[in-house]
């Protein structure tokens, strides 16, 4: 009895003292968040009322790349969060003014990026920061803390909590699931939501016609998914080449940034239209309610992002992974027999689980965008491109600790070199062939005897 008690008062301690430290981090994060995501609006606003902003882009990504540099960060971004996730380590509170200001001077000027990549730094620097200062957490409860952040910020801009919560939970190490972290990130990530929505925070959400359920339709949506995945790894694979070729032939990154921001005019000017200029939300809703897209928008906005944000310039790459879905699906699904709209939001989840390995936080994605009818479709979709994207990502301090078919474990860092990770998936499986053969000439000896 006396253990008992113990462990109860001990057991509410701890629930109460991650209520306190959710319910701070929630309310900073959704003040802030909320700020960011007005001021995000404001930019795209002023950039579509005065289209010669473009035109100043080229001057802009220097003055991002100087600015870094003058804060000490070099080129610190979204995979320095993700390592003090999972190592609990410090992050310098320089890197909030700066990846705020870098994305809002990308946005304004016409770079194509998204936001989510400012809302996992900033969410958790102000998460590190209240944990390091205000309650003087040790490193192992540092890392929960730092996926408060995350969740919390991620939650400000999108009001999706519950994606929030399971994508910080799991794709730090895909495969595990860091399951103290759900109930302080799930409570920080609604409070968040509240405060947000309070100071103007639109959460990211369609109406989509979802089609009855029938075996001919799941098999459309399946093959619309494999595609998807297939894709993701296209938008990942140009990213790092982009990454490589401004590496090699663009060693400066002032004149990288400037030749960055020069293309994203001529190709702005080449195509005609400044759709593919920012995150694209516009077109986003435009394949979802309207079903309208064009066969080769999901490669332009490959393009726009990989030569934007591997220049130097700030922002995320999840929202452009939407687009990318979403005008895949609304182009292709109908050639599948599906409805443009519905396989818009097939490809935006199937893209988003592809992109980031991230299955559960997909589905929940799926259930708080577009409502809770054809969960089964995009559960199957979400899988699928899980699966048919492979060992890529978006974020190559990501660690996927386990292979996407088999029990093995592989510890596979995205941030390795394709070759180096395609053979250790490969040394598994042909350990793996080489047990079942012994087994079996075992089992063919003990026979004959």
């Amino acid at each position: 009895m006396k253990y008992t008690l113990r462990f109860v008062f001990l057991y509410l301690r701890y629930i109460l003292q991650w209520l306190l430290v959710a319910a701070v981090i929630g309310v900073c994060c959704g003040a802030v968040g909320a700020v960011f995501y007005l001021g995000v609006s404001e930019a795209t606003a002023l950039r579509t009322e005065y289209s010669w902003l473009l035109f100043i882009l080229p001057a802009a990504g220097p003055v991002i790349v100087w600015m870094y540099r003058k804060f000490g960060l070099g080129n610190m971004g979204t995979d320095a969060v993700i390592d003090a996730a999972r190592e609990g380590d410090e992050l310098p509170f320089r890197l909030l003014p700066a990846i705020f200001l870098g994305t809002l001077i990308t946005h304004l000027f016409g770079g194509s990026a998204g936001r989510e990549g400012a809302a996992l730094q900033i969410g958790g620097v102000i998460a590190n920061r209240i944990g390091t200062h205000l309650f003087h957490f040790d490193d192992q409860t540092m890392r929960i803390v730092t996926m408060c952040g995350m969740s919390a910020f991620f939650t400000a801009l999108f009001g999706t909590p519950l994606t929030a919560t399971m994508f910080v939970a799991m794709f730090v190490d895909v495969g595990r699931i860091y399951t103290a972290a759900i109930f302080p990130s799930l409570t920080a990530s609604m409070i968040a939501f509240v405060v947000s929505l309070r100071l103007g925070m639109h959460p990211f959400c369609f109406f989509v016609t979802i089609p009855a359920f029938s075996p001919s339709t799941l098999l459309r949506v399946i093959v619309l998914a494999a595609l998807a995945g297939l894709v993701s790894t296209l938008f990942v694979k140009t990213l790092h080449f982009t990454a490589k070729v401004y590496q090699k032939y663009l060693k400066n990154p002032y004149l990288r940034a400037a030749v960055g921001g020069l293309l994203i005019v001529g190709l702005t000017l080449a195509v005609g239209t400044r759709d593919y200029n920012g995150a694209g939300t516009d077109v986003i809703q435009r394949a979802l309610e309207e079903g309208k897209a064009s066969y080769f928008a999901f490669l332009l906005k490959i393009l726009f992002t990989a030569v934007t944000l591997e220049a130097g310039f700030k922002g995320g790459e999840i929202v452009p992974t939407f687009f990318i879905g979403a005008v895949f699906g609304c182009a292709f699904g109908p050639i599948l027999g599906l409805p443009a709209t519905f396989a818009a939001a097939v490809g935006l989840a199937a893209m988003f689980a592809g992109a980031t390995n991230s299955i559960i936080a997909s589905i929940f994605l799926a259930l708080e965008v577009f409502g809770g009818g054809g969960i089964l479709y995009f559960a199957a979709g979400c899988v699928i491109s899980f699966i048919a994207s492979a060992y890529d990502s978006l974020y190559g301090s990501q660690k996927i600790v386990f292979s996407k078919l088999r029990a093995d474990e592989l510890e596979i860092h995205p941030s390795k070199e394709a070759h180096e990770n395609s053979q250790r998936v490969l040394e598994a499986y042909e350990r793996d062939w080489e047990r079942k053969m012994n087994e079996k000439k075992n089992k063919e000896n003990e026979e004959d005897k």
